[in-house]
């Protein structure tokens, strides 16, 4: 069953999570973007503004109306908040009698309503889980963090020039893994919200709300709207056969035409929503009597991040670039059970020289070089 509620009941919505004693995390416009950061009302979020998505271009715009979830993904994830961008591991203090003390650092987080999570960053979520909650290998501050998150899914309606979730079977419709999903809807002077529980803690946060039962025909206004913003994606992905395809292409000579382009900055891996590479620092005072461990995210593009005795494994920007893709739609399923790319195109967006995934992928397809039994790495 789906439930209207009007604009101002959004409010009561944040009302009711923070009661319960959230940090309600939404989209606000900060630095030129649409951004994810604390909010506290509806007036910190981005009213009537939308983005501009191309490869290699973002820009911020106005809309002609009032929407506060008007726009598709920005710059930043949901990733930075469930698997941060720095944590502490542990730390060891030794006593001046020479014992030496090792803690693991506690992992606290706040409580934390995520607001306005679309289809494609909740599918990111999802792909996250599979890697940090594997049975006997749960990582311990993605764990803690991923419990306590309370999601508030928005059906995507304005999607932008890079997206292509409708070819990775990931939006623009979230069909669940949230706690309540809003589609957003404005006819004329009105403008209200389709509501969707998933959850029986989503049930319990909206009997706090004031709603009702929605009419046949707010319902399909709200899933007109969804059904259009599937219809205007503009770049797709043949997912028929990927994964066998990249493996019999180790030696395609793309790879060396994009290598050419790519400035291995490792953008694509920083915004997108899924990557997880990290690496570990070890911090110490001049005496030696406290250390310190961290972990930090890293990327497979730089050239240390595969670096043994010997060297780098991956010493070109070429061999780097392959392992990114072919983990991407290959390697990633034959680990997780599922692709690493969810079609939200932040990797395009993003991408300083405008290296479009959707384009390599088709370049690929276009002719197969090499043995199929080629490692992909």
């Amino acid at each position: 069953m789906r439930y209207a509620l009007e604009r101002p009941g959004l409010q009561e919505l944040l009302a009711a999570l923070i009661r319960r004693g959230y940090e309600v995390i939404g989209p606000t416009v900060r630095d030129g973007a649409i951004v994810y950061g604390p909010i506290a009302s509806i007036h910190d979020l981005p009213e009537g503004w939308t983005e501009e998505q191309e490869a290699g271009t973002y820009r911020l715009r106005r809309r002609e109306d009032r929407a506060l979830f008007g726009y598709p993904v920005g710059p930043t994830s949901w990733k930075r908040f469930l698997f941060p961008p720095v944590a502490p591991l542990m730390r060891a203090d030794r006593s001046p009698d020479g014992t030496v003390t090792i803690q693991q650092e506690p992992d606290e987080p706040p409580r934390r309503a995520f607001l306005g999570v679309h289809a494609c960053d909740l599918a990111a979520i999802t792909v996250q889980d599979r890697v940090f909650l594997r049975a006997g290998t749960a990582d311990p501050v993605y764990q803690s963090r991923r419990g306590a998150a309370f999601i508030v899914a928005v059906q995507c309606t304005a999607p932008r020039g890079s997206c292509f979730c409708t070819s990775m079977g990931t939006g623009p419709r979230a069909a669940g893994g949230f706690d309540l999903a809003l589609t957003e809807v404005i006819e004329g002077d009105r403008h209200y919200f389709l509501v969707e529980t998933g959850s029986t803690r989503g049930a319990e946060v909206l009997a706090d709300v004031p709603h009702r039962e929605a009419t046949a025909d707010e319902r399909t206004s709200a899933d007109t709207a969804v059904a259009r913003a599937a219809e205007q994606m503009k770049r797709s992905v043949d997912t028929g056969g990927l994964k066998e395809l990249l493996y019999a292409s180790y030696d395609h000579p793309r790879w060396d035409e994009v290598a050419a382009r790519c400035l291995a900055c490792a953008n694509c891996t920083m915004v997108c929503p899924t990557c997880f590479c990290t690496a570990v620092e070890d911090r110490t005072d001049l005496e030696g009597d406290h250390a310190e461990r961290w972990r930090r995210w890293d990327s497979c593009f730089t050239a240390g991040f595969s670096f043994i005795h010997g060297g780098s494994v991956r010493a070109s920007t070429k061999a780097r670039y392959r392992q990114w893709l072919v983990h991407k739609f290959a390697t990633w399923i034959d680990q997780f059970g599922t692709a690493g790319c969810v079609g939200c195109g932040r990797c395009i967006t993003w991408c300083p020289v405008g290296i479009d995934v959707t384009e390599e992928l088709r370049a690929i397809r276009g002719g197969v070089h090499g043995d199929a039994g080629a490692a992909a790495g």
